[in-house]
C-alpha cells in the first residue's frame, strides 16, 4: 500500500505485527518426494562444465530411493520448508484481496530446529514410476512415497497483513495444490493428484496454543 505524504504533515509508519504460529496439517493424499541425489548434482556439474562423459553406472533402485529422501543430519525426514511457502503463496491465486507479491514478504515458513526442512512424519516405502524425460526417453524412476503423513508447519506472518484465519484458509489452499511430485499445482501436469493436506485443527485451536 502506497503512503500518501500530506503537504506539512509527517508520514506516520506504524510498527508490523509480526506473530508466529505452529499450524498442524495432515496429509490427505500420497506425498512423494524427491531430493536430488549427490550423482545427479554431480552429472549436472560435469555437463555444465563440459567435462568428459563418463560411463552411465547402472541403475540402482535402493539408493536411488535413499538419496531422493530429504534428510536431517539424526536422520528424520523431512521437506523444504521453501516448498511449503511456495504452495501457500501459489494458494493467493484461489482467493481475493493478497496478491502473491504481498504474501511472499507477509508470511514465512519456517524450517524445523533451524533448518531448511519442515519435518514429515510418515512411513515410506519405494515408489516405482515409468515417465517420459524430456527428451521423450522413457525411464523409471524410484522414490520415496509417503502414504500416510503429517507435519506442523511453524509459520511467521505480519498479522497487520492477514489474520490468523485467513493464513489458515492460505494454509488449506495450499494443500490443495499439494506439495512434491504429481501435485495438482505442478506446472508440468494436469493430472496430479499427490501430496494434498489440510489443517487438522481449528483456528481456535491454534489461536488458543
Amino acid at each position: 500500500m502506497a503512503i500518501k505524504k500530506t503537504a506539512g504533515a509527517p508520514v506516520e509508519i506504524k510498527s508490523l505485527d509480526i506473530r508466529t504460529v505452529d499450524v498442524p496439517i495432515v496429509g490427505v493424499s500420497e506425498l512423494i518426494v524427491h531430493n536430488w541425489s549427490e550423482k545427479a548434482k554431480r552429472q549436472m556439474l560435469d555437463k555444465q562444465m563440459k567435462n568428459v562423459k563418463t560411463k552411465k553406472e547402472a541403475k540402482d533402485p535402493q539408493a536411488d530411493y535413499e538419496s531422493s529422501i530429504y534428510k536431517f543430519a539424526d536422520g528424520r525426514h523431512g521437506f523444504p520448508a521453501g516448498g511449503f511457502k511456495a504452495a501457500i503463496v501459489g494458494a493467493c491465486r484461489l482467493f481475493d484481496g493478497l496478491p502473491m507479491t504481498q504474501a511472499k514478504i507477509a508470511i514465512m515458513v519456517n524450517g524445523t530446529d533451524g533448518s531448511e526442512l519442515v519435518e514429515i512424519k510418515g512411513n515410506p516405502y519405494m515408489r516405482e514410476d515409468m515417465v517420459r524425460l524430456e527428451s521423450g526417453v522413457a525411464d523409471i524412476r524410484y522414490r520415496a512415497a509417503y502414504p500416510e503423513w503429517k507435519a506442523t508447519l511453524n509459520i511467521t506472518f505480519n498479522a497487520g497483513m492477514l489474520s490468523i484465519e485467513q493464513l489458515i484458509n492460505l494454509v488449506n489452499g495450499a494443500g490443495f495444490g499439494g506439495i512434491g511430485e504429481w501435485r495438482p499445482s505442478a506446472p508440468k501436469t494436469a493430472s496430479g493428484s499427490f501430496g494434498r493436506f489440510k489443517v487438522a485443527v481449528s483456528v481456535e485451536d491454534i489461536e488458543n496454543a
